[in-house]
């Protein structure tokens, strides 16, 4: 039996029990997968706990994308560019290794829209935490040549920039305050890579004014890798304006199915995983 779970907090807004139990459905494993809660000072414990409980695996959300890079015995190579991880494997002999499937699951929901738009454009990422690293390497991998941050905390953003601006040489890198953010003039793709209009926790908020949001081109995306709710604020508002949207659901289930094969090495069946995430808001 699969051993599987999640990390972070808060979890009450998680759809990852819904999708991934879909998951073990859709090829016949016999599995769980649990929520469990885990405070920062609560890190350590929390991995012993599940190497001592013989869990197979676990994914990681805020806040510890970054924190638990400390504690794996290896990372992939998206891990290491990224500078965070969202997925762990526990091996037979306890040791971890650390994946982030973030990035292809970001990637593949942007990937059904236009690319030729993308490619050799602006784009602008809305936060700088760990979910922001797998969008930014996700942006240059579809050929984007320049991204400019915004964060409420720049001294503390700046050692992620500085690494990703070593990583992709090509590619433009800004770090900005929230109150520059004046004009979304000439951006393809604006992400909003915060927790900012989930539920729970800022439903009723957006980091986009009107103002703001008036100055992005007509044919530019906004991409809110936030999935509960489906529709934030911020995505109704732009379709207030006609803008194209992605919301987080899709990058949500492309990243859980990487995460799925890579503790059991088998795939699962994506279609099956959105219905089960869709029913579930159905509720």
């Amino acid at each position: 039996m699969f051993k599987l779970g999640l990390i972070g907090y808060p979890l009450s807004h998680s759809l990852s029990g819904v999708i991934q139990t879909a998951a073990l459905n859709s090829v016949g494993l016999d599995g769980s997968y649990e929520l469990l809660e885990t405070h920062p000072e609560d890190l350590v414990d929390k991995i012993k706990y599940l190497k001592a409980n013989n869990y197979n695996g676990f994914n990681v959300t805020i806040p510890h994308k970054v924190p638990i890079t400390l504690f794996l015995d290896s990372i992939d190579e998206s891990a290491n560019i990224a500078g965070a991880v969202n997925t762990v494997k526990i091996m037979p002999d306890k040791t971890l290794n650390g994946y982030n499937t973030d990035i292809k699951g970001f990637m593949n929901a942007l990937s059904s829209q236009d690319k030729l738009f993308v490619k050799g454009k602006k784009a602008v990422i809305l936060g700088t935490g760990g979910a922001s690293r797998a969008c930014a390497v996700g942006l240059v991998s579809l050929g984007i040549n320049e991204i400019d941050f915004y964060s409420r905390n720049v001294l503390n953003a700046q050692d992620m920039v500085n690494f990703l601006r070593k990583q992709f040489p090509m590619c433009k890198i800004n770090l900005n305050h929230y109150q520059n953010l004046v004009s979304l003039e000439n951006t393809a793709v604006v992400v909003n890579s915060t927790p900012i209009g989930m539920k729970s926790v800022a439903a009723d908020e957006s980091l986009l004014t009107v103002d703001q949001r008036k100055t992005l081109d007509p044919n530019a995306i906004v991409y809110d890798i936030v999935y509960n709710p489906i529709q934030t604020i911020l995505l109704k508002d732009a379709k207030k304006l006609g803008l194209k949207t992605i919301n987080g659901l899709d990058m949500l289930i492309y990243q859980a199915c990487a995460a799925f094969e890579i503790w059991t090495g088998k795939i699962p069946n994506f279609d099956k995983m959105k219905i089960a995430a869709l029913e579930y808001f159905l509720l």
